[in-house]
């Protein structure tokens, strides 16, 4: 916390492009510990600008060549899919000193973007990702307390300067968040496993359910099991379809394993069923998850 009125916060102007859940509770969470000096807002749906200045997230509504021309950190909290055009503003305009950062879901690509629209300075953008999320969206979701406790994922350039990636270790450090150092390559791939693959067996399966005859009647016998398993499905479209489509071929190769182990799992139930087979396979799924429960709890 900074405690003292007298000190320089971490982040002098911090500008955040998207300011619902994860670019709001950015906001929030170095706001809470006074590291945050003045906040600039920039998005595309003026109602939701205003709706968090309203709260308290930002100071001020700025447009792109404004947040390049005065923030110290802009902290780029789109879709995927529209990082592009927000690179291509901010490239003419942005300042030396400013780093930028994102919170997008799948790195590789949007490192090739920073290399292709900033060029030589492509070095001042690092590449984030906080695995930290809800279903839920808009201004109103932000919690300052989003990212404490939660890992946050780094991908930098060979040649970041290593001044600039331990400053923005200390930012995140001070929402609260555990830094984890790879390589965007790396980095998809694991999260097209633990992330992505299911988000989108978690939507297969909702849709699936809604498009029954019966549909009201299996929802009105759902319980804790079927909202757990479903929870997730109820993300923003826009934002995982753009994470499907960048992250394309780590997702088809996670589907590929997902199908044979579910072909290997069904095999068990037709023909002759095998009960042994079923149990071994499903036992196995059992003391994984009770395994990674445990250690996480610990982490």
């Amino acid at each position: 916390m900074n405690d003292d009125p007298g000190s320089v916060p971490l982040v002098r102007v911090l500008a955040v492009v998207g300011t619902g859940l994860i670019g709001g509770s950015f906001a929030a969470a170095l706001r809470r510990v006074g590291q945050a000096g003045r906040v600039l807002g920039v998005g595309r749906n003026p109602a939701s600008l205003q709706r968090a200045r309203d709260l308290g997230l930002i100071d001020e509504i700025a447009d792109l060549p404004r947040a390049a021309a005065e923030a110290d950190l802009i902290f780029l909290a789109t879709p995927v899919g529209a990082m592009a055009p927000v690179l291509r503003d901010l490239a003419p305009v942005l300042r030396p000193g400013t780093l930028i950062t994102d919170a997008g879901s799948t790195k590789a690509d949007v490192a090739r973007l920073a290399l292709d629209i900033l060029g030589e300075r492509h070095a001042q953008f690092i590449p984030g990702h906080p695995i930290a999320g809800s279903e839920m969206t808009g201004p109103e979701a932000a919690d300052p307390m989003l990212y404490h406790g939660r890992k946050v994922v780094l991908t930098p350039f060979e040649d970041t300067p290593g001044l600039l990636q331990h400053r923005l270790i200390r930012v995140w450090e001070a929402c609260g968040a555990r830094i984890a150092l790879m390589t965007p390559e790396a980095h998809d791939r694991a999260l097209a496993a633990v992330s992505h693959v299911p988000h989108f067996l978690a939507a297969a399966y909702m849709a699936q359910i809604v498009r029954a005859d019966d549909a009201d009647t299996r929802l009105s016998l759902a319980g804790t099991g079927f909202r757990d398993f479903t929870r997730i499905a109820a993300g923003s479209a826009e934002v995982w379809r753009d994470i499907f489509l960048s992250n394309r071929a780590a997702v088809l190769r996670e589907l590929d394993g997902f199908d044979q182990a579910l072909r290997l799992l069904r095999a068990t139930l037709e023909g002759e069923p095998d009960p042994a087979a079923l149990e071994a396979l499903l036992e196995q799924a059992a003391l994984a998850r009770r395994f990674w429960g445990g250690r996480s709890q610990m982490q």
